[in-house]
């Protein structure tokens, strides 16, 4: 049986192809890992996000400008992760009861590892690198 190409069947692989590349774009690369440890010591070439001080523990903060979350679920212990969405790409804009919460869609994300822990959202929140120095939290 031959196989005959239709509009539909254009349609659909090229819009595979699109939802593909949406999919890499908030942080696919370099493996989110989200037990890695992504406060590593390294030269502080990185823009300065906050002093350690502004970050409450078992919360965080959300730097819209820069898309990232900064979190310190146990004191001392700092982590970032993209402040997109995975659902529809919305910023997220709280940061409470140790879940970063996206107004969109209630989709609600861990502050210890971005992990989903209400959806819609599909996958965990991307990893974003920072180092702390002494009282500096930067970006990587």
């Amino acid at each position: 049986m031959t196989h005959r190409s239709t509009r539909r069947t254009v349609i659909l692989a090229t819009g595979a192809s699109a939802l593909l590349v949406g999919c890499t774009k908030y942080g696919d690369e370099g493996g989110s890992d989200s037990s890695s440890d992504n406060t590593s010591p390294k030269a502080s070439s990185g823009e300065k996000l906050a002093s350690t001080g502004d970050i409450p523990v078992g919360g965080g903060k959300i730097f819209k400008d820069r898309k990232i979350v900064v979190t310190q679920p146990k004191k001392g212990d700092f982590k970032a992760f993209s402040a997109i969405c995975t659902h529809q790409g919305c910023t997220v804009n709280t940061v409470a009861d140790g879940t970063i919460d996206c107004p969109c869609h209630g989709s609600r994300f861990s502050v210890e590892n971005g992990a989903v822990k209400a959806g819609p959202a599909p996958r965990p929140l991307p990893a974003e690198k920072i180092v702390v120095e002494g009282n500096s939290i930067r970006t990587a």
